[in-house]
């Protein structure tokens, strides 16, 4: 298994993304979604294996669609140069922390976890839990095996101190975060390969403890 046919089609939506090519294109557009669905079936199977709450997911829950909301856009291209899916317990609209794939020509794909700016409520229970238990929290970025393949969290910060905590906290950098996200570049080989699958969800396995700790927060 792996994402050459959805890359394939994409490189040719990039030079020809308007509705008349797509529709003429149409089959070959569901043959690379077909096989995107069955890798994300094979890789929803491994999740739901090792997370109870991920159990009874199908693509279908987790896939976004191709078609782009062009009302308030500027850029009126009807649709997305990438395929996506976001897998967290309950499926792609989940507030809790996950699992997303991004494939896109051209070097552009990539994995990522955690939760993308949390409503205010969730925000405050993650700075909350970080207060009180910080260690379990560093000792899984701090991991080398997780520093390797994740990098640091990502995502905007606050400049200053969120509000109810002093500009000294000894944990301020990790709760001026308004996301906690890490992320890891795939390149078009990597996704052409047969082991890619494979490949991924091991880096998914590298990335649960810290999904583990921010949903335990926000539940």
């Amino acid at each position: 298994m792996h994402f050459a046919s959805a890359l394939d089609f994409l490189a040719d939506l990039q030079e020809n993304n308007h509705k008349e090519w797509f529709d003429a294109n149409r089959k070959t557009y569901e043959a690379a979604r077909d096989e995107f669905k069955v890798t994300l079936k094979h890789i929803l199977a491994d999740l739901a294996r090792k997370e109870e709450e991920m159990a009874g997911l199908e693509p279908k829950d987790v896939m976004f669609r191709i078609n782009r909301d062009i009302r308030f856009s500027k850029n009126k291209n009807p649709y997305k140069n990438n395929m996506g899916a976001f897998m967290g317990p309950g499926g792609r609209k989940t507030e809790q922390g996950g699992y997303y794939l991004h494939v896109q020509p051209n070097g552009e794909s990539f994995v990522a976890g955690g939760i993308y700016m949390p409503p205010p409520e969730n925000l405050k229970k993650i700075r909350q839990e970080i207060d009180y238990n910080p260690v379990e929290l560093k000792k899984i970025l701090e991991e080398p095996i997780f520093a390797e393949t994740w990098g640091a969290l990502m995502g905007e910060t606050l400049k200053t101190a969120p509000k109810g905590y002093p500009k000294d906290h000894p944990n301020i950098e990790l709760l001026k975060h308004k996301s906690f996200i890490v992320m890891h570049k795939l390149s078009d080989q990597e996704m052409r390969s047969d082991g890619i699958v494979e490949q991924l969800l091991g880096y998914f396995d590298v990335l649960r403890p810290m999904n583990a700790y921010f949903n335990v927060a926000v539940s």
